[in-house]
């Protein structure tokens, strides 16, 4: 049985680091410019679902830096202050050339600013440029606003901002912005109407250009970070692997579009029903999204409006849920979902009492291993009463080794008789396995850990655990302290825990302790807390087991 524990054991830890990387993780986004070729296979890709109803042309796939046009000095930034987030707007075709969230750090240290959203610079790079030419954006117009700042205090309240442009053979655009000093959403509003005489065909659309919202480190190399969209009620995450092979299209009823990474996401939300077209497309680490409406007619005097809700800020659950729109969706924890969502609400229900999220961890943690415990109890009761057989067992293959099955015969009776469960040992584990992998999933993705400061040298739940010592370590930059503490727990509670290998096995049981403190090196100090306090009431629960068994 033990050899099939030390197997689990590898199994756990392959699909850790090695599965969850390859099947779940985005690569860096590095290609060469669409080919016309790639850009004329997405066009006669067939539509399907409801957006059979319109007609989606394939937006232009802008490759060159500078494609844009000439930057209009003219432009003014209109600067946007609300309690939560300094957003700044160009004139020059209206996108967000900066969104800063002020309760976020880019980084721990305290030199460190407020986290900037928008990477890009030039202004038809910039997340949200509204377009009337499917997405391209040559040329851009410019966005006269009403005013140039907005303030927002604590005492709440919202406010709007007007922006005009005139494109040319009578096409005027209004656009309305309404910010909330208690809210990171934001309502998006674009009023078309042709002041000619004639219908004027044109297909508008909303591009929005991201690059990663911070540099990646050992933790981020196990996340996905990316173009998102939740289209006809199906969530699809784009990997790099996907962008790198040319555009890449959706159909159907959008319910939103969005940029993200482990912690925060820049999202677009059509406030109406109906059939719209995403594009998604890379040059190097910029992802370009285009949510098209399909070809319209615009009908001399008759105003057309396509509203849209953005959101910039954190991926928390909780703020997600009063958003709406099924954004909560965007925080993805895969198949463990179910289990994942209420360990992190409990999380968060211990945290709002201690105010501690690693004192969380920790209850959490016993609360999980609680419940566990009767059938932890049996397994390793039946592990104990499996090892005192062992000799009789030793004889039995002795005994019929040249006949396999009467010898299974008689090993089968053995343990009907003591009443021993050959795989009493191995089942709670193989039950535990669902709930360890969303806690995993919760402790790694959770923006509630991030910077969350637990005790002493632990100052970042998210991060890895070293405690400085005055000099820096060569790969280690400290001491894992933690990480050190659970493998040795896990030592322990090897050395402790019955077995019934032979000396192959054995030796390959006294490894794993040595491969996980390995593993879990780079691993968030979060995680590693869990498994040193789970290896710790794992030890208890054995050390009670030991007493029982002796008297």
């Amino acid at each position: 049985m033990d050899m099939y524990r030390a197997f689990l054991a590898i199994i756990i830890s392959f699909l850790i680091l090695v599965g969850y990387q390859y099947f779940f993780v985005a690569p860096a986004v590095n290609q060469a410019p669409p080919t016309q070729d790639a850009v004329q296979q997405e066009a006669e890709t067939p539509p399907s679902g409801t957006a059979q109803q319109k007609q989606f042309d394939p937006p232009p796939v802008q490759s060159v830096p500078g494609q844009g046009g000439v930057i209009d000095k003219s432009a003014r930034d209109i600067t946007i202050e609300t309690p939560l987030y300094t957003a700044v707007i160009d004139e020059q075709g209206g996108g967000f050339k900066s969104f800063v969230l002020k309760n976020y750090q880019e980084e721990l240290n305290g030199d460190s600013g407020h986290m900037e959203l928008v990477q890009t610079e030039l202004p038809w790079e910039l997340p949200i440029v509204f377009s009337l030419q499917n997405g391209d954006l040559q040329g851009l117009q410019l966005f006269k606003a009403d005013k140039e700042k907005i303030i927002l205090g604590e005492n709440g309240g919202k406010a709007s901002l007007v922006m005009t442009a005139s494109l040319g053979q009578g096409l005027e655009i209004t656009r309305t912005l309404v910010f909330d000093a208690a809210s990171y959403l934001i309502d998006d509003r674009y009023q078309v109407v042709n002041t000619g005489s004639d219908p004027v065909a044109r297909a508008p659309a909303l591009v929005m250009a991201n690059r990663p919202f911070a540099v990646e480190n050992s933790a981020s190399r196990f996340m996905f970070s990316g173009p998102v969209a939740l289209v006809d009620g199906e969530l699809s995450e784009v990997k790099g692997k996907k962008l790198t092979k040319g555009p890449q299209t959706f159909q159907g009823n959008v319910r939103w579009s969005a940029y993200e990474d482990n912690y925060f996401i820049c999202a677009v939300m059509p406030e109406t029903e109906g059939a719209r077209g995403i594009q998604m497309s890379a040059v190097g680490e910029t992802v370009r999204t285009v949510i098209t409406e399909g070809n319209v007619t615009l009908t001399p005097g008759v105003p057309r409006e396509f509203s849209y809700s953005l959101y910039f800020g954190p991926k928390k659950l909780s703020i997600l849920k009063e958003i709406g729109h099924d954004l909560p969706r965007a925080i993805n924890f895969g198949w463990f979902d179910v289990l994942a969502k209420p360990m992190l609400w409990l999380l968060n229900f211990f945290y709002d009492y201690i105010r501690n999220y690693g004192v969380a961890i920790i209850l959490l943690t016993v609360l999980i291993k609680g419940a566990f415990w009767p059938i932890t109890q049996k397994g390793m009761k039946s592990m104990k009463n499996m090892q005192k057989l062992q000799p009789k067992v030793a004889k039995l293959k002795e005994k019929f080794k040249g006949d396999p099955q009467k010898m299974n015969q008689e090993m089968m009776a053995l343990y009907k008789t003591y009443k021993v469960n050959p795989l009493g040992g191995c089942l709670p584990l193989v039950l535990q396995i669902p709930f360890f992998f969303a806690l995993y999933k919760v402790l790694l993705m959770s923006i509630e850990l991030r910077h969350a400061p637990f005790m002493l040298w632990i100052n970042d739940l998210s991060a890895p655990d070293r405690l400085w010592i005055g000099f820096d370590i060569p790969f280690l930059h400290g001491i894992p302290v933690l990480t050190l503490l659970m493998g040795a727990s896990m030592y322990l509670q090897q050395k402790m825990t019955p077995t019934t290998a032979d000396p192959t096995q054995a030796k390959i049981m006294q490894m794993l302790p040595i491969i996980f403190t390995f593993m879990f090196l780079n691993f968030a100090s979060g995680l590693v807390l869990y498994w040193f306090v789970n290896n710790l009431l794992s030890i208890l629960q054995q050390q009670l087991i030991n007493r029982q068994t002796r008297s």
